[in-house]
Parts: structure tokens; sequence; C-alpha cells
């Protein structure tokens, strides 16, 4: 019968001591490289940015064509009338582009650009009136030749604002019209910038060439 020497309870002890601090290393080092990582997604999530959403009709000058340059709220879209509403839609369009862009202008002044305007888009449109503004338009017979139907078309709204100059101005207009392939399509957006010029203490506004 083999017989084995006593253990001393101290050498027990020190073994004991040892596995217990092997296991707390062994614990702690799979953690240490998993912290800078955390550190690092907490920095990228705190500097990315969110980019913000720009309601429609906010609009700076000359920034982002067609629309005038926007000194108040954006146009609310919830007002406006869906598509293909017709003539009873144009005044709830109307009125979003009046709260959007508040009047800036003399009534005056704004009388005479809106007609200009309305004016200016028809000719462009339709081919109606060109002749009155030969230096956009060139002579008649020699024209690019309407793309839109006179029949159809149709004005839903216009303003005439300031841009960024009490000399210039745009008349921005929204309007409906049918092709010359038969589309018809409303809710169309065309801007028409004028500048003022004064002979004679008369101050006249003049249109610029659309680019």
């Amino acid at each position: 019968m083999t017989t084995f020497p006593a253990r001393s309870p101290r050498l027990l002890l020190i073994a004991t001591v040892v596995l217990v601090l092997a296991g707390v290393v062994l614990l702690t080092i799979p953690h240490a490289p998993n912290a800078p990582a955390t550190s690092a997604t907490a920095r990228a999530t705190d500097s990315t940015s969110v980019p913000s959403t720009t309601a429609p009709g906010s609009r700076s000058p000359r920034t982002e064509a067609p629309g005038p340059a926007v000194t108040a709220g954006p146009v609310n879209a919830s007002a406006l009338p869906p598509h293909g509403e017709g003539v009873a839609g144009d005044t709830a369009i109307q009125k979003s582009l009046e709260d959007a862009w508040p009047a800036d202008l003399a009534a005056a002044d704004e009388q005479k650009l809106l007609a200009a305007g309305r004016g200016l888009l028809r000719a462009d449109a339709t081919g109606i009136g060109r002749a009155k503004w030969p230096a956009l338009f060139g002579e008649p017979d020699k024209a690019i030749a309407p793309a839109f139907a006179t029949a159809r078309f149709r004005i839903q709204a216009a303003i005439a604002r300031s841009d960024g100059s009490p000399d210039k101005a745009v008349v921005h207009l929204v309007w409906a019209g049918t092709d010359r392939g038969g589309t018809y399509t409303d809710r169309r957006i065309t801007d028409w910038y004028f500048t003022r010029t004064s002979t004679k203490g008369a101050s006249t506004w003049t249109p610029q060439p659309r680019t």
C-alpha cells in the first residue's frame, strides 16, 4: 500500500491564492482592448451631424432656382390643393405664396411687375404677345415655336418681390398648361427677373433674359 506525505496547509493556501489571481487576470485581459473601441464609437456618435431638413419654399436669393428671395416662413405644403384640382385650388396656392413671402414692394411697382411677369410667361409658353419684347424673343418669324397650347394655359398664382436690392425684383409664377405632346401639368414654376431703370424721373422695370 502506497502512502503520500501529508500536505502543508500553507502550501494549499498559497496555491489557492495563485489560482484566484490567475483567474482575475484572465477575466480582465479580454476586456481591455474593447475599451478604446467603445470610446471611439461614442465620439463618432457625438460628432455625427444630422442634416437639417429645409421645408419647401425656403430658398435664398439666386442659389436655388426658381424662387424669390425668402424672408419669411416656408410654404405650407399641407395647405396646397392636390394636383388636378383646377381653378378651385388656385386661391389656396396664391394664399400660400403670399403667406410665405410677405409683400416688400410699393403697391404700384408690384402691380406693374405682376402684369409684366404674367405677360412674359404667356408669351414664352404660348407665343401670344412676344412682339412686345423683341429683345427677349427675337423676330416673330424666327422665334422658337411655343411649347404650350393656348387653350389650357392658366396662371394659377403670382407674386412680385424684391430680389436683394430696391432696384431688382422677381416675379414668381405658378401655372398650368398642356404641352404639344398633349400632357397636362399644373403647379409649374417660372421666375422672371427685373431691374429698375430711371429715365427723366420715371422708373421702368426691365425684364432680364432667362438663362
